[in-house]
């Protein structure tokens, strides 16, 4: 008899998941809360038709213990265009706060993946077909504000 792997069992393992439905994205979504990153840490690889974001994620799946990040590689396949909107241009160094990833489908398995940003900004990346995956880069570390990361209601 198999059974579903749980949130726990990726605890003390690097993780590496993949999203082709929008199901599977909600999943990396929930895992990437709250992952901040410098604006220079993101790409567009138009030749290889990936974009690409190396963010700092909170660790969620590590529970109570002490608030712990992850150097994490976020990739989108099959890239066909990128855009943004409330993005500061040209401030490598301006740090952005990742809230949410989503998918919006369009016609015959293309559509957009949402990367939605504190601040009221968004990435709108346009994909061919839905390919999404996310891998852990580097050990845990203790967040350097030793808090987890909370929304007002």
């Amino acid at each position: 008899m198999t059974e579903d792997a749980s949130f726990h069992d990726g605890v003390e393992k690097p993780l590496r998941l993949q999203a082709f439905d929008a199901e599977d994205l909600s999943v990396l979504s929930a895992l990437v809360q709250d992952a901040v990153y410098p604006a220079a840490d993101m790409r567009w690889l138009a030749k290889d038709r990936r974009f690409a974001v190396l963010v700092n994620r909170y660790r969620w799946e590590a529970g109570t213990r002490l608030p712990e990040r992850v150097r994490t590689m976020l990739t989108i396949e099959e890239v066909e265009a990128v855009r943004s909107q409330g993005v500061p241009k040209g401030d490598a160094d301006t740090v952005l706060s990742l809230l949410s990833v989503t998918f919006e489908p369009g016609e015959e398995g293309r559509g957009t993946v949402l990367l939605t940003l504190a601040g009221d900004g968004v990435i709108a990346v346009d994909v061919a077909v839905l390919e999404v995956v996310l891998r852990d880069v580097t050990r845990p570390y203790t967040a350097p504000s030793r808090r987890t990361p909370s929304h007002p209601e």
